[in-house]
């Protein structure tokens, strides 16, 4: 697939130094700087994921989340759009 997309020049100098320096073209460049930043981006949310599923809530806070005193509140959600519609 074919786009086009604006470059700072500065970038583009750069990108284009990178690729004349590695012996690749500026689309190899930049494809793999894609990979690179997508597969990145994959790992760290794996990573956090993992680390919040094996989280455990205080025994504290686990009592009077169990004794239901977060129940019953409004939902944020519809409380800032109460709040811009006022506006």
């Amino acid at each position: 697939m074919k786009t086009t997309i604006d470059i700072p020049e500065v970038l583009y100098k750069r990108t284009k130094i990178r690729a004349i320096e590695t012996g690749k073209s500026l689309r190899d460049i930049v494809l793999s700087s894609l990979e690179h930043e997508l597969s990145r981006s994959a790992l760290t949310a794996k990573i956090e994921q993992s680390a919040l599923s094996h989280r455990k809530l205080l025994p504290e806070y686990e009592a009077i989340l169990q004794a239901g005193a977060f129940s019953g509140g409004q939902n944020s959600t519809h409380m800032i759009g109460e709040d811009r519609d006022a506006r």
